[in-house]
């Protein structure tokens, strides 16, 4: 059963996602489980224009995919301010579709070009693999932004869960190497301590969608054994000075809700955005949950603040 924190409209999506999601755990057939939740988007957002291609991976990997939104006319003038976004899904699971709507979302929101990044996938490929590929995107973007009308001054990160914990991974590996460091940070409810032990994790570990079950799992995937680092698991960074500005966004009802407002605690500059009576992975229900619209609202406020719009 869910927890009474809950909406009645989040609790009815609750239900009907753990119903249909499959289990997770030792001997899980992940590509079966990929397949079971893929489903082509439908109903998304028009923008000017939206382009998928390659860009160079990190040395001696493949080509990483990318998929390119452009926010309004051709004409429209610029340079705009770059989003990169990094998907959530565990580190195991989801790619470019599964985050398309939101991807639009934020670039129509935030007059924003919004490059889109489909990482290399744990168990097959675990940390930090992921990362690499993020860095090789960064350095990318930040190499060719002026040819796709784009300002790598003006570069926030962006991810949701698992595409949290890798941005804001990029930030600290940008601090580690000199840059490029981008200018601004927008984590959703990022997974960010392999401990998973905190009030929340028991709080909402059972009948919220994500479980603490699905977290262990997820981890051991990505990490395959090996120690934490501070760039696979930003929770464990001793220092997080010199980091950009940050905008967390938390569910109320969520067992990553206090690893997150601890991070942000921890850094020099963020703010915190709380939706109450919702769940891990609300921010994919705009047209359903009224809490998931303010939530992308204040995502796309924020970025033309610090970023500053066409």
């Amino acid at each position: 059963m869910t927890g009474p924190g809950l909406t009645p409209a989040a609790r009815g999506l609750v239900e009907l996602l753990a119903g249909s999601f499959p289990a997770l755990g030792p001997g899980t057939d992940v590509p079966a489980v990929r397949a079971a939740l893929h489903r082509p988007p439908t109903g998304l957002p028009a923008l000017a224009s939206v382009t998928d291609r390659t860009v160079p991976g990190p040395e001696g990997a493949p080509d990483v995919p990318v998929r390119i939104y452009h926010p309004g006319p051709p004409d429209t003038p610029g340079p705009l301010p770059v989003v990169l976004f990094l998907h959530g899904g565990g580190f195991v699971l989801c790619g470019l579709d599964s985050h398309d709507g939101l991807c639009r979302e934020l670039a129509a929101g935030a007059g924003a070009l919004v490059v889109s990044v489909d990482y290399r996938l744990a168990p097959e490929h675990p940390a930090p693999a992921a990362l690499d590929d993020a860095r090789a995107a960064l350095d990318w973007v930040v190499a060719h932004a002026a040819g796709l009308g784009g300002d790598p001054e003006r570069l926030a990160v962006a991810g949701d869960s698992a595409g949290g914990t890798l941005a804001t991974g990029l930030c600290l590996l940008a601090r580690e190497r000199g840059g490029p460091m981008p200018a601004a940070q927008v984590l959703l409810y990022p997974a960010l301590d392999p401990a998973a032990d905190n009030a929340s994790t028991r709080a909402f570990g059972e009948g919220h969608f994500l479980t603490a079950a699905h977290l262990r799992w997820y981890w051991e995937q990505y990490l395959a054994g090996a120690a934490p680092t501070p760039f696979t698991a930003p929770a464990t960074a001793r220092d997080l000075s010199g980091l950009p500005p940050a905008l967390l966004v938390e569910a109320e009802c969520d067992p990553l809700r206090d690893e997150g407002r601890a991070y942000a605690a921890r850094l020099t500059e963020a703010e915190v955005h709380t939706a109450y009576g919702m769940f891990h992975g609300f921010t994919d229900f705009t047209a359903q949950l009224p809490e998931a619209a303010e939530a992308v609202r204040r995502v796309t406020d924020w970025l033309r603040e610090r970023l500053g719009a066409a």
